[in-house]
């Protein structure tokens, strides 16, 4: 059950709410489960508690759950919609949101369009003052819960066309990229990544920052670089590998950069920009090292940088892979050493396989259209007696190849 009206969320939040959940955590002792609920609703009513606040309580368990995993230990005591904690921002990333407005010297952002208020969180306790907004009744009031232990944050409700931000302030936008409609069995609507589609608009977004230069925007990882505004950053972020947004940044917000890439993962941060240096044409034989820059570097079309890094070329544009002669570690890529290569071809493939006893592989495809079942059904390898060899299949040039490969470093 999503929330229907704020006023669940009030009740939630009070005494009533919180004997609520201390009967579903006595009922429910190692964490929410889905065969489970039927069970605990009949315990809570036949116990006297309303039904809605029972179905709304459980489904805060269930969302905290899931939570948990984005936002770790605080989000046990934080409300949820489906929605926004589908698109809300990990701790990690937005405390990099509220670096920029720290380092831009200011001392007042509106977060327009908050959702749970996650980056609202961030820039709070960074302290700055944040004005947080957001037009769903609902969201602003799981907002106003989350952010109530923060004085220096206040949370409305309204449009963010009909705010007025404040000069100097900064402005910070995480526009909805949702389609309103049908939810899925998770109470979640369909994802979407057209500029055309968010809301607030993309051209509410380009005016604010054409009027308020410390704007930022977290936008979808697939944003296109055509898209890209002439008169900002547009910043590539990776989380364990995984790129969960482009942010866009201008003005003061700016770092220099016209592209860029942040890596980050619990071992640290490492933030990639072009150095200016000569790019070599991409191609040609590989060499005995394989590198395979982390996802938000070629998402910001910036593995010539680590090919410059390792004193390598690209196998190809834009797939991510650079061979070299020589090991260099670098942080931000991971390292093979190249064991052979081999034409992509499954009876070539399959041959070598056999002739070595690997009977299983891990295999990775950059570059090329190719599905991984198929793949290894032409190989004749499965998974059930582990991952023995790993093949990457890419292009080098317009060739394409399988190159086996050991792995010999993992950034933290």
């Amino acid at each position: 059950m999503a929330f229907v009206d704020p006023g669940l969320i009030t009740r939630l939040a009070c005494a009533e709410g919180s004997a609520v959940f201390a009967a579903i955590a006595e009922l429910l002792p190692r964490g929410y489960a889905d065969s489970q609920v039927l069970r605990v609703q009949s315990a809570l009513r036949s116990a006297g508690f309303d039904a809605d606040l029972v179905a709304a309580a459980l489904t805060q368990a269930r969302l905290r759950e899931r939570g948990a995993e984005k936002l770790g230990a605080p989000a046990a005591g934080m409300f949820f919609t489906a929605d926004g904690l589908e698109q809300a921002t990990r701790p990690a990333v937005a405390a990099e949101h509220a670096r920029r407005f720290v380092a831009a010297g200011l001392s007042e952002v509106v977060d327009l369009g908050c959702g749970i208020g996650s980056d609202a969180l961030a820039i709070a306790g960074a302290g700055l003052s944040v004005h947080a907004v957001d037009a769903d009744p609902v969201t602003a009031a799981v907002a106003a819960h989350n952010l109530a232990g923060m004085p220096n944050a206040r949370v409305s409700c309204a449009r963010a066309e009909d705010v007025a931000a404040p000069s100097p302030a900064g402005v910070w936008f995480d526009p909805a990229r949702r389609t309103p409609g049908v939810a899925d069995a998770a109470g979640r609507t369909r994802r979407t990544n057209a500029l055309e589609s968010l809301s607030p608009s993309w051209e509410f977004v380009l005016a604010t920052a054409a009027a308020h230069p410390a704007t930022g925007a977290k936008l979808s990882p697939a944003m296109p670089h055509s898209a890209i505004p002439a008169d900002c950053e547009a910043e590539w972020v990776s989380w364990r590998g995984d790129v969960v947004e482009c942010a866009l940044w201008w003005g003061p917000l700016r770092a220099g950069a016209v592209r860029s890439a942040l890596v980050l993962s619990p071992a640290g941060r490492h933030r990639v920009i072009d150095d200016g240096g000569p790019a070599g044409a991409p191609g040609g034989p590989v060499d005995r090292w394989l590198f395979e820059a982390d996802r938000a570097v070629v998402r910001a079309g910036l593995t010539r940088v680590l090919a410059r890094r390792v004193g390598g070329r690209e196998l190809a544009t834009d797939v991510g892979y650079v061979t070299a002669p020589a090991y260099t570690d670098v942080p931000w890529a991971r390292g093979f050493e190249v064991l052979d290569v081999l034409p992509l071809q499954p009876k070539t493939v399959r041959a070598w396989l056999r002739a070595r006893g690997h009977r299983g592989a891990t295999i990775k495809v950059r570059g090329l259209k190719l599905h991984e079942p198929t793949v290894r059904k032409g190989f004749g390898i499965g998974t059930a007696y582990g991952d023995d060899i790993t093949l990457i299949l890419t292009r080098a040039g317009t060739e394409s190849l399988a190159v086996a490969v050991r792995p010999v470093a993992c950034p933290g």
